[in-house]
């Protein structure tokens, strides 16, 4: 055996204990089927409700958040809702006596405050009936004023 047949067998013995490896973690790397639905569930809701919706503002926000926090908020009948009117400074919104999470898509923090609220509301499962409001840097912004929320 020749010094080329073994590098080209120990290549090739590489290669295969490496590709069951790669293709494993293509396959962790993709959101279950379930999760899929779900998000286009949330993607449908928000197209009925939201005036400002539009693939390119909606899709990121509701991506964002977890599937199980989406399922929650779809038992309870809650959307998620893009909407340009909130200020920078104070970019997403809980209007609790109409269900419905806001953002600003423009603020660079908002999906991250976006996705964290939501979160935290659907795993305690206590969503205020006031209106509830954070900073981009997810402090809440208590006294803050917002325009009231208007359905499509």
């Amino acid at each position: 055996m020749n010094c080329k047949s073994r590098i080209l067998g120990s290549s090739l013995g590489l290669l295969l204990i490496l590709a069951p490896h790669a293709d494993a973690q293509k396959r962790r790397a993709q959101p279950p089927a379930k999760d899929n639905a779900t998000h286009a569930a949330a993607m449908a809701r928000s197209a009925e409700t939201c005036p400002e919706h539009s693939d390119a503002r909606t899709r990121p926000g509701v991506a964002a958040v977890p599937a199980a926090a989406l399922k929650v908020l779809e038992s309870r009948g809650y959307v998620l809702c893009p909407d340009t009117r909130l200020d920078t400074t104070t970019p997403v919104v809980w209007y609790g006596k109409q269900g419905v999470f806001a953002w600003n898509p423009s603020s660079a923090g908002a999906i991250k405050v976006l996705a964290a609220q939501a979160a935290a509301f659907a795993r305690s499962e206590e969503f205020p009936p006031g209106t509830v409001v954070w900073r981009a840097n997810g402090k809440l912004a208590e006294g803050a004023l917002v325009p009231a929320f208007r359905r499509r």
